[in-house]
């Protein structure tokens, strides 16, 4: 696979301020807020799928602040999503390494992509043998939705443990922020609405990755084109908003500086191109993707393209 730099198409644009992404991003405090609030009086049944919704949209708006929305300023935009709901990511750790996903010409490479799921034979020779059947199982739909969230956890902890351990400065930094971020967001949900910490990673932060990874479990997969790796996946609108129109990645990778609500105008306008450089890897709605692959792997482990 060719590696070159990223060139990310760019998007000028009229408007200091994106008041579409500022308006979303202020409803979902709101919403967010009261989801907690009321935390006392909502069924587990009810604040499961609203909490993990609220969750995962808050990262889908962390992901338009790293793509420069809804201001100019960047340092505006990662205040603006300063406190950590999610938990276990710091803001600047997910920008740095998504804006290095964005080189399409090393898309899925597991030495190159921070977001690819797959692995070199020469990896996958070093992961011990009890842990290979736990890895085969996150390649499916119900293993990404269950112990998905715990494997991209725990492989990401002791990534950055290394990085800081050998002296990455930046990393470093990117904790002790998210450190304060974190506080911020417990001092909310403990101190002010009484809520357990396990009960919010096991109702709010666990279902919210959760669904973050049900995205791009969908997003990209090995081929000898890097227009060919990135899928569009048609949704309905609920689904559309979760994911801020990223379900259509390939568009998003076509103009990533894009706003997410300029996202589907783009996509029907140039729709039949879109799909032809991504050699037709279009998926029909996530319940198609649950049918498909709940129990059955997307992707093999071992990248079939790099040796």
């Amino acid at each position: 696979m060719n590696k070159t730099a990223p060139q990310l198409p760019h998007v000028t644009r009229s408007q200091n301020v994106e008041w579409p992404t500022a308006g979303l991003l202020a409803m979902t405090y709101l919403c967010f807020a009261a989801a907690t609030w009321f935390y006392d009086v909502l069924p587990w049944f009810i604040v499961l799928p609203v909490g993990g919704y609220l969750v995962c949209l808050f990262g889908s708006l962390q992901h338009e602040a790293v793509h420069g929305h809804p201001f100019r300023s960047s340092r505006l935009n990662e205040a603006l999503v300063f406190p950590a709901l999610g938990l276990w990511m710091p803001y600047r750790r997910y920008k740095a390494l998504h804006i290095a996903h964005h080189n399409d010409d090393s898309l899925t490479d597991p030495a190159d992509d921070p977001e690819s799921y797959y692995w070199t034979k020469a990896q996958w020779g070093d992961v011990p043998p009890l842990l290979r059947p736990v890895l085969r199982f996150n390649n499916t739909l119900l293993g990404r939705l269950s112990i998905g969230p715990a494997i991209a956890v725990a492989f990401f902890i002791w990534k950055e443990a290394r990085l800081m351990i050998a002296g990455d400065g930046r990393a470093l930094k990117a904790w002790l922020l998210h450190g304060l971020g974190t506080a911020l967001a417990l001092y909310w949900i403990i101190g002010i609405c009484n809520i357990p910490f396990w009960h919010y990673v096991l109702l709010y932060a666990y279902p919210g990755l959760s669904l973050t990874l049900l995205r791009s479990f969908a997003e990209h997969r090995a081929h000898l084109s890097a227009g060919g790796r990135t899928a569009v996946l048609e949704a309905g609108p609920l689904m559309s908003l979760l994911y801020l129109n990223n379900n259509l990645h390939a568009a998003h990778h076509d103009v990533p500086s894009l706003p997410w609500y300029g996202l589907p105008r783009h996509y029907r306008a140039n729709r039949d191109k879109l799909l032809q450089r991504n050699n037709g890897y279009l998926l029909n709605g996530y319940g198609g993707l649950f049918r498909r692959y709940l129990l059955r792997a997307k992707e093999p482990t071992i990248h079939p393209l790099i040796k």
